[in-house]
């Protein structure tokens, strides 16, 4: 048999199985039994509790509620498991318990119906936990089938286009999203015990900067205005510290415009916290204790294994300059070279490409993306940037050539990117300036000048720390997730037409 007429078999399985739920929903209004009907149900446990307090529960009666996940019908009993948020229980049924009508019905429910179930916990001669069900109420009829079982569902694209198939066939991913959650919740908790206030800025903005990257564009009708999705939250936090908030956080979506790989997808969760009167270093002091209070938090342990490589964040994490990096893993040293010209002559002989604009800081961050950014697998800070790839952050005093900014990186992948925020508007209106020189040489990722920003700025922005934190690349590491799009419940996909 041909594969075409194998799927065209399985179209018209799942054709009658719908076709038989329906006729069985039809059944029970006639009797008036909808179980649409059905508005609230009381519960006083859950799965999870029955199975790990078993002793507290052992031959009390119970009111749980969930989904039928299999069935075994044998005659006079049958045996059926019900799964809620928390995990599942077997349910035991018998004519002699339930009377012999409410058993029949009880047999001619599908898998994947919701039910509610009332019964005494006992533990079966097999020794396995169960409920010895004596009445139950349908709560909601599934009228598509599930996936089989024993296969569940394993088509991938499926899979992030129906999540919600996907959370109740697969165990690990709804466990994955129940620690995302977790994970949020833990830093908002963390910061706010450390004296953040969270906020809430703008997602329609006139001027999408703080970032490099190409953002969205709307149209807002009732003022017949072109505005920008955000591609950051920084430019309205450093406000919110120039108005005397002098530690603040937001945790929400970003938006930028660019391809879908394992790493990127174009919304994506992004946390920005300012911190007045502290800086870089505070920030790295700050991001080391974060991760290691999250990691203990969510998996009660500091080292971590992503695709079988441990990662110890209980340790020390490791401050290595960008320069230092680049001697270390490609031999160039950056020190040594003069200018662009020269740096440009470099990476020709080292195969590194480049653009006719770049200066030397540029090459030399294409250099580290080229040669570094693979070794860096444990915990590790990569400090003082150059000034060309740094458009917001404070110079060095005494090497005006770079800036005090770091990046986190943990499995080779940035995790952070923080920086001593510079509160100088004569230069910042300088570091605007020449973004808007690389716009006009066709960079569409370029910063714009944003003058209310700038007006902020001459108001008076105390020295400042600030980090950007990507929420779900910090996911993906803690529940060794192989994609951003495991960890994003509705990831952005191609429609289906094409």
């Amino acid at each position: 048999m041909n594969e075409n007429n194998r799927q065209n078999e399985q179209v018209q399985d799942i054709g009658q199985l719908m076709k038989v739920r329906r006729e069985k929903l039809a059944e029970l209004q006639e009797m008036g039994e909808d179980p649409f009907e059905v508005t609230t149900y009381d519960r006083n446990a859950y799965t999870a509790d029955i199975i790990e307090k078993f002793e507290e529960y052992e031959g009390k009666n119970v009111s749980i509620a969930g989904r039928l996940m299999s069935k075994r019908v044998m005659g006079k009993a049958s045996f059926f498991d019900l799964r809620d948020i928390n995990g599942k229980v077997q349910l035991y049924v018998t004519r002699d318990d339930m009377g012999e009508e409410a058993y029949r019905k009880f047999k001619r429910l599908d898998i994947g119906d919701i039910v509610g179930v009332k019964g005494e916990v006992f533990r079966t001669q097999k020794g396995e936990i169960s409920v010895r069900t004596n009445e139950y109420v349908l709560l909601s009829k599934s009228l598509q089938p599930l996936p089989e079982k024993f296969h569940g569902m394993t088509n991938t694209d499926l899979r992030y286009r129906q999540r919600y198939i996907d959370i109740i066939m697969n165990e690990d991913v709804k466990d994955t999203f129940i620690k995302r959650s977790k994970i949020i919740s833990t830093i908002r908790k963390y910061l706010d015990a450390q004296g953040f206030l969270e906020v809430e800025t703008p997602m329609l903005v006139a001027n999408a900067g703080g970032a490099a990257a190409r953002p969205f564009e709307t149209h807002f009708n009732a003022l017949d205005e072109d505005f920008k999705l955000r591609i950051s939250l920084e430019l309205y936090l450093k406000r919110l510290i120039v108005g005397g908030l002098e530690k603040v956080y937001e945790i929400g979506r970003v938006f930028r415009n660019e391809g879908l790989d394992t790493r990127h997808n174009p919304e994506f969760t992004l946390m920005e916290l300012y911190q007045a009167y502290t800086d870089y270093y505070g920030m790295m002091d700050l991001t080391e204790n974060l991760f290691r209070h999250v990691a203990n938090e969510v998996l009660g342990t500091t080292k971590i294994s992503y695709n079988g490589v441990e990662m110890d964040l209980g340790k020390p994490f490791e401050r290595i300059t960008m320069v230092e990096a680049v001697k270390k893993y490609s031999g160039v040293d950056f020190d040594l070279i003069k200018d662009a010209d020269e740096a440009k002559k470099v990476a020709d002989e080292h195969h590194v490409e480049y653009e006719k604009h770049h200066k030397k800081g540029d090459i030399l961050n294409l250099f580290f993306e080229e040669f570094v950014e693979e070794h860096l697998i444990q915990p590790t800070f990569v400090m003082d940037h150059p000034i060309e790839i740094s458009p917001l952050t404070k110079k060095k005093p005494g090497n005006p050539d770079y800036v005090e900014r770091f990046e986190f990186f943990m499995n080779g992948w940035e995790m952070a990117n923080a920086y001593s925020e510079l509160n100088d508007p004569i230069d910042q209106r300088e570091r605007f300036k020449a973004q808007e020189e690389l716009l006009a040489l066709g960079d569409s990722e370029a910063n714009t000048t944003d003058e209310d920003f700038m007006k902020a700025l001459e108001i008076g922005m105390p020295p400042t720390g600030g980090i950007g934190y990507g929420i779900d690349r910090m996911t993906m590491l803690l529940t060794d997730s192989a994609a951003i799009r495991d960890v994003l419940l509705f990831p952005t996909m191609k429609p289906l037409d094409k």
